[in-house]
């Protein structure tokens, strides 16, 4: 299916957001994630399916100062 992730178009197999970080190689509990501009918790990432076009933003914490 055909997503844009943080803003660019990406084709990848997955139903799930939680497939959609596994094979985008995100990891971690202490990512933040929206879907449609809608807050997903990490726990709900398992059931949270996904459709065609959807616009998924993945944020994570940055390290500097």
């Amino acid at each position: 299916m055909k997503f844009i992730v943080n803003g660019e178009e990406q084709d990848v197999a997955a139903t799930t957001l939680h497939e959609l970080l596994s094979l985008l190689d995100y990891q971690g509990r202490w990512l933040a994630t929206a879907v449609n501009g809608e807050l997903v918790r990490s726990a709900d990432r398992v059931r949270h399916r996904l459709a065609e076009q959807d616009r998924i933003e993945i944020l994570s914490p940055m390290q500097g100062g």
